[in-house]
């Protein structure tokens, strides 16, 4: 398992049913920054939303490069991976990590 920041991804055998592709590659984009979380390299990996909103990446190249302006970046090899944002509590809500 990976960790960048707010964002997790975890290595995954098989998309799940009902995916739908994006028309791009960026993970999260920050509320407070508007940095992203993206694939650096075009042409590399796909995106996928699944239903419930977690994220799929498709990495089909050698290597694709997860970078963000306040982050290393991570290198990702072949294959598919879950990808989904931290969340934090309150006594009020369970919302999103602010970025």
């Amino acid at each position: 398992m990976w960790r960048h920041g707010d964002v997790f991804l975890q290595a995954v055998e098989a998309l799940p049913d009902g995916v739908r592709k994006l028309p791009h590659v960026t993970l999260a984009r920050g509320e407070s920054t508007g940095h992203c979380h993206r694939i650096r390299e075009r042409g590399v990996a796909e995106l996928f939303s699944a239903p419930g909103g977690d994220l799929y990446l498709h990495v089909t190249g050698e290597q694709a490069t997860l970078v963000h302006e306040e982050h290393g970046p991570i290198e990702l090899g072949p294959g598919l991976y879950r990808s989904w944002i931290q969340r934090e509590y309150s006594p009020e809500r369970i919302r999103r990590v602010i970025d």
